[in-house]
Order: structure tokens, then C-alpha cells, then sequence
């Protein structure tokens, strides 16, 4: 990983205002709102900063809240999580391990087998379609 990967300026001009608010900000995208919540193609979804691969189609369901929602990054180091206290709660922030783009959080209110819900931001991610 180069440093460059994780300083925001490099981003600053590859980036949209609002992609660069979502993945270097740690911003989050309304509800409902993003290209990927009700998206239901067969593909891998990347990470948009550096394009590595974060989470699978068959990881994918609808979870109702708005956000693409997973239940299990396509490998287990694709993703790092730290404590997030921000605006008054505390929850488990989800970040690209190669590039340490902010993609959403980790919740423990998702479905059998492992009970988790990666909640993603549309803006923190493209998909690829399965080839």
C-alpha cells in the first residue's frame, strides 16, 4: 500500500464532492437515495477509491434500511473496522483495508448465518458485473 493511497488530497481531485465527502470524510448518503440499495445484479462490488474487491452479489439482500446491505465481505481482510463515537452513538465503521476508504458500518442485526449487516455507501463502492 502507498501512502498516497490513504492522503486525502490525492483524492481530492479523482473523486466527486460527494464521493470524496462519503469516502475520505467518513460522510453518509441518504437512505434510499444511493445507485446500489435496490441493485440486484450478479457481480462483485469494489471498492471506488482503489478498486479492490469488498462484497459479493451473494452476500448481497435487502435489509430494508436503505443502504446496500451485506452479510460478509468477499474475503475476511478486505475490510478493517474500528469504533466509531460519533454523532452520539457508537458503532463498528467499516473501511477498505488497502486504501482506508470509509464505506459504512457493521451492525449485529443481520440474518442467520453470522447475524451481521454490512451497511454500505453506494458512494463508497462500484459493482462489476459478473463475467
Amino acid at each position: 500500500m502507498t501512502d498516497d493511497l490513504k492522503n486525502h488530497e490525492y483524492w481530492r481531485d479523482k473523486l466527486s464532492a460527494d464521493e470524496f465527502h462519503v469516502c475520505r470524510e467518513q460522510g453518509t448518503e441518504r437512505a434510499f437515495t444511493g445507485e446500489y440499495w435496490n441493485h440486484k445484479d450478479d457481480g462483485s462490488y469494489l471498492c471506488r477509491c482503489c478498486g479492490e474487491a469488498l462484497f459479493e452479489s451473494e452476500a448481497k439482500y435487502d435489509s430494508g434500511c436503505g443502504w446496500p446491505s451485506f452479510t460478509q465481505p468477499s474475503e475476511r481482510m478486505a475490510v478493517e473496522e474500528q469504533m466509531d463515537r460519533s454523532h452520539g452513538m457508537v458503532r463498528t465503521e467499516v473501511h477498505c483495508r488497502k486504501c482506508g476508504s470509509h464505506l459504512g458500518h457493521v451492525f449485529t442485526d443481520g440474518p442467520a448465518p453470522n447475524g451481521l449487516r454490512y451497511c454500505i455507501n453506494s458512494l463508497s463502492i462500484r459493482f462489476k458485473e459478473e463475467d
